[in-house]
């Protein structure tokens, strides 16, 4: 999914964060294997997470979909891109603290500048003035802090509601939220972030649904890569192969030649 399917919700307030990973941890002591199978070591929960999955697919479905798309229908383009700059902004500040944890001192300056000139020129980062001088968006959260620092990902986990993490994940997202200053705005003001999020993921979201024979295993090898790779700066080389019934006449040749 998306970076942002990175997303998915990780500016929900830390109140409600908080419970749902607790339960969720507790459900996996219950009622999961700790079996580990040499096909999908980093899976080992994969029962759970699918049921996980296949909720949170039924509530994206049944509610957050209708709501992202009268709220896309409704908002007119330039405010939709506004209400992603001023969050994405706002972000900037789990950014600066990420790179001094990591000792990434030359870019953490240069994302507090990015930081301050938005917040000034950019109007409180409703317009993203940095970008049109070259100071492109950095990607750094306390996962990826924990990663250099030498903590392994752990299993993959599906939370319910929050989609995709990992058991290294769950504190990073933790954190950030926390130092997160949208989290403090209020709730209604964060509802209509989460909105603004899920409508801007709708093109990836339906790109899995159509392109991919297993949405689940799509998503879980999607995530791990896309994590693996901000962890490591983009160094590493993918890991885990995703598997597209892409259905088009060159793949439908490909696999007449298998045949």
């Amino acid at each position: 999914m998306s970076n942002n399917q990175q997303n998915f919700a990780i500016n929900m307030s830390a109140k409600l964060i908080a419970p749902l990973i607790v339960s969720t941890i507790l459900c996996l002591n219950g009622c999961a294997t700790t079996t580990k199978t040499a096909e999908n070591e980093k899976d080992p929960y994969e029962n759970f997470n699918r049921s996980v999955f296949k909720f949170n697919d039924k509530v994206d479905g049944y509610l957050a979909k209708p709501i992202s798309d009268g709220y896309k229908y409704i908002t007119p383009q330039f405010v939709q891109t506004g209400v992603y700059n001023f969050y994405n902004n706002l972000k900037n500040v789990n950014v600066v603290i990420n790179d001094t944890l990591q000792a990434k001192f030359a870019q953490g300056a240069q994302d507090t500048g990015r930081l301050a000139l938005n917040t000034t020129l950019g109007l409180g980062g409703i317009f993203d003035v940095a970008k049109n001088i070259g100071w492109e968006q950095n990607e750094e959260d306390f996962d990826q802090t924990l990663a250099t620092w030498g903590v392994p990902a752990g299993s993959y986990l599906v939370i319910p509601l929050l989609g995709p993490t990992t058991f290294r994940g769950v504190p990073g997202a933790a954190f950030d939220t926390a130092a997160n200053p949208a989290t403090y705005v209020g709730g209604a003001v964060n509802v209509v972030s989460l909105i603004n999020t899920r409508a801007n993921a709708e093109g990836a979201l339906k790109f899995i649904d159509e392109a991919a024979l297993d949405p689940y295993i799509f998503t879980r090898e999607s995530f791990l890569q896309w994590r693996n790779n901000l962890a490591t700066d983009g160094k590493s080389k993918p890991s885990y192969d995703v598997d597209l019934d892409l259905d088009t006449e060159e793949s439908k040749s490909k696999k007449d030649v298998k045949k």
